[in-house]
């Protein structure tokens, strides 16, 4: 059984492309894709849900993973580009925490639901005076 396993194993490394794929530079970065993909689709949700300190710690790590996946040898172009893909991610939504909570867009958020408020108010009065002088 043992010299199954390692036959199997040299004709796998045998071959260059099938050896990147059974390793740890391939099978690494494909799993790490998880964070990146979580980040650009959590920008289409309220920015009331970013966590301004985790949004702080990934784009330190990516930041940090970057420069790791070009410091090792051979470079690891894959797990760069995860890390790339995630720091773009991050620092997206490291403005969006900062513009809701620090330069005044709860606020604005806030004012403009009282003004579609004040409208659907307003539309409601009409509709119940036309309803009202119709009669």
């Amino acid at each position: 059984m043992a010299a199954f396993f390692k036959a199997t194993n040299a004709k796998i490394r045998a071959n260059p492309t099938l050896s990147y794929f059974c390793s740890t530079h391939f099978w690494g970065p494909a799993s790490n894709f998880g964070i990146p993909i979580a980040a650009v689709m959590d920008a289409q949700k309220s920015p009331e849900l970013i966590s301004g300190p985790m949004t702080l710690t990934l784009t330190v790590y990516s930041a940090t993973f970057m420069r790791y996946a070009l410091a090792v040898t051979p470079k690891n172009y894959l797990l760069f580009l995860c890390h790339f893909v995630n720091e773009g991610s991050q620092l997206m939504q490291g403005y969006r925490y900062l513009s809701w909570y620090h330069w005044g867009g709860k606020e604005k958020a806030a004012a403009q639901g009282a003004v579609e408020g004040a409208k659907e108010k307003a539309v409601a009065a009409s509709d119940k005076i036309k309803e009202v002088v119709s009669k």
